[in-house]
């Protein structure tokens, strides 16, 4: 696979990795609504209606936990993947990468000097 597809690839990532954490995020809002249901209803009553509320918020907890385990594999495969493509990339091309490790470290050591001249 080239740069760019790499590139498109990584930037579909984000675009999924964005979509799935907010996701998670309304599962996680709608868990802490049971939640203070369930708290409030656990007050001052007892029987029927706690069993369904804490029902409700059992099974809201459940879908989180599955959605941030399946986040987490998700994480971990896309890490993977960039790490290999990041590796077959140095592989392939030995000398850009050491051109841009230059590039970066006159920028960087530009950036320091520069910095240093400035505070007496």
């Amino acid at each position: 696979m080239n740069a760019r597809g790499n590139a498109r690839e990584m930037a579909t990532d984000a675009v999924a990795n964005r979509v799935n954490r907010d996701k998670v995020m309304a599962d996680l809002r709608v868990l802490a609504a049971d939640m203070e249901q369930l708290l409030k209803a656990t007050a001052g009553q007892t029987g029927r209606q706690v069993a369904q509320i804490r029902a409700k918020a059992e099974e809201s907890l459940a879908t989180v936990k599955a959605r941030v385990a399946d986040l987490q594999h998700e994480a971990l495969a896309r890490t993977r993947r960039v790490g290999r493509a990041t590796d077959d990339y140095l592989h392939a091309n030995p000398w850009h990468a050491m051109a841009i490790g230059a590039v970066a470290g006159l920028v960087l050591g530009f950036a320091l000097a520069r910095g240093a001249d400035s505070h007496p």
